[in-house]
């Protein structure tokens, strides 16, 4: 299991950006998958989950009507289209799957992690 993202980086309060996540290493339409953040000194916190028929979507309220998640299957990738993006948005983005993967154990699998800062 790969997650690779990508597309963070210095946007200004108001701004937006728009994060992909490109998986490998197992078939990407049979999962659920979600973007996570973390701030320094901050727990790690779900922003967004897409049900494997994208068919099932949740955001938390501090990003509700902001964020979107969105997935390509023909692309084995998942987007984060995030809009209005404020202060408080700063933080590291992960991508996330949670499954065995022939293993004897369920788990999360993360990305490396992108880095979005909203700053004037």
């Amino acid at each position: 299991v790969q997650l690779v993202e990508s597309g963070g980086g210095l946007v200004q309060p108001g701004g937006s950006l728009r994060l992909s996540c490109v998986a490998s290493g197992f078939t990407f339409s049979n999962y659920a998958m979600s973007w996570y953040r973390q701030a320094p000194g901050k727990e790690r916190e779900m922003v967004a989950a897409i049900s494997s028929t994208g068919g099932v979507i949740n955001y938390p309220d501090s990003v509700k009507g902001r964020f979107a998640i969105s997935s390509d299957n023909a692309k084995n990738t998942v987007y984060l289209q995030m809009n209005s993006l404020k202060p408080e948005d700063m933080a590291v983005y992960y991508c996330c799957v949670r499954g065995s993967f022939g293993s004897a154990y369920v788990r999360d699998y993360w990305g490396q992690g992108t880095q979005v800062t909203v700053s004037s």
